[in-house]
């Protein structure tokens, strides 16, 4: 983990965010640097209470949520009719109980949709309109599309319709075209360890597109015993290798954080050619962040350090 190095374990609680992997400009770097932080800042103060891990990442999403720096709730891409769907997922460490929404409209913070569908409804993934009626028995009330809609992407989508062509980064990434998925991972003073994940999915997307972030392994992944990861990227490539079950794998087989980080991305690249990147945590308060696109925003906070936020650069 670039500037300043993480050689070993932090003291818990912690938690680490990211606010996504793209050529990001430097023009955003600032919102993005304060997102993040703020996110941060926003489930660290639920630990250092005493929360859980839980909360504390259901916090700091929804944060990120109402972000429009972000692709995830408010500032969420278009998909190719002009709406915006969401997807997102939670996961509990200590039960490995989890709950995901896949293309849900109108909610303003998928995220809590995802947390009741763990919590109330017997089922570990909602969809589409099963997702929005279970939102309504559950007492959220919806917005409306255009609370969820900001001028940037209107003009992106609409740049698309007529046809204008996009320039490309030396990544293959299109210029001014974030990834800008959000998550979070933590782990409480109890030592249990959660994590989350909330996109708008890729722009002008197919009505129906579900990605990685809403598929439990693939966008999140939380265990106790192996601990939690929150990706962010290109999500079809994501799902072929089972992203952050894997980077926890490599955990649990001994790598640190970072060596896990390292080499889930590697796999990424060599056996898909996908770009992104992912946070890590370990059950003992190691921490890794790793991407093969030219940066990733992200924040840690943690009980041994002041917050740090940073932009990393590729290496």
């Amino acid at each position: 983990m670039a500037n300043p190095p993480v050689s070993s374990p932090l003291q818990r609680p912690l938690i680490l965010v990211h606010g996504g992997a793209y050529d990001i400009p430097e023009t955003a770097h600032q919102a993005h640097l304060s997102g993040c932080s703020n996110a941060a800042q926003a489930g660290y103060q639920i630990l250092a209470q005493g929360g859980s891990a839980l909360d504390a990442v259901e916090a700091a999403v929804r944060i990120m949520e109402d972000d429009p720096t972000f692709d995830a709730g408010l500032g969420s891409f278009l998909n190719a009719d002009g709406e915006v769907e969401l997807d997102s997922i939670i996961m509990d460490g200590a039960t490995l109980n989890f709950g995901s929404v896949a293309a849900v409209q109108r909610i303003k913070n998928p995220v809590s949709l995802a947390r009741l569908v763990m919590d109330k409804s017997g089922h570990c993934m909602l969809a589409g309109n099963g997702a929005f009626q279970f939102a309504d028995k559950m007492g959220i009330r919806p917005c409306r599309t255009q609370d969820l809609l900001h001028g940037r992407e209107r003009e992106r989508w609409e740049k698309a319709r007529s046809g204008e062509q996009q320039k490309y980064d030396e990544f293959g990434n299109p210029l001014e075209m974030p990834s800008d998925t959000v998550g979070a991972v933590a782990i409480d003073q109890n030592g249990k360890i959660a994590g989350a994940t909330s996109t708008g999915g890729t722009f002008n997307k197919l009505p129906g597109r579900v990605g990685d972030s809403p598929l439990v392994g693939c966008g999140c992944y939380a265990d106790n015993l192996a601990g939690a990861a929150s990706s962010t990227g290109q999500g079809e490539t994501f799902m072929k290798i089972v992203a952050c079950k894997t980077a926890c794998d490599f955990m649990k087989s001994g790598m640190t954080a970072q060596e896990a980080a390292d080499a889930t991305i590697a796999q990424l690249g060599t056996r898909t050619s996908g770009k992104g990147g992912l946070i890590l945590l370990s059950p003992n308060g190691d921490v890794g962040v790793a991407h093969n696109c030219r940066n990733i925003a992200y924040a840690l906070q943690a009980a041994d350090q002041p917050l740090h936020a940073g932009i990393e650069n590729a290496r």
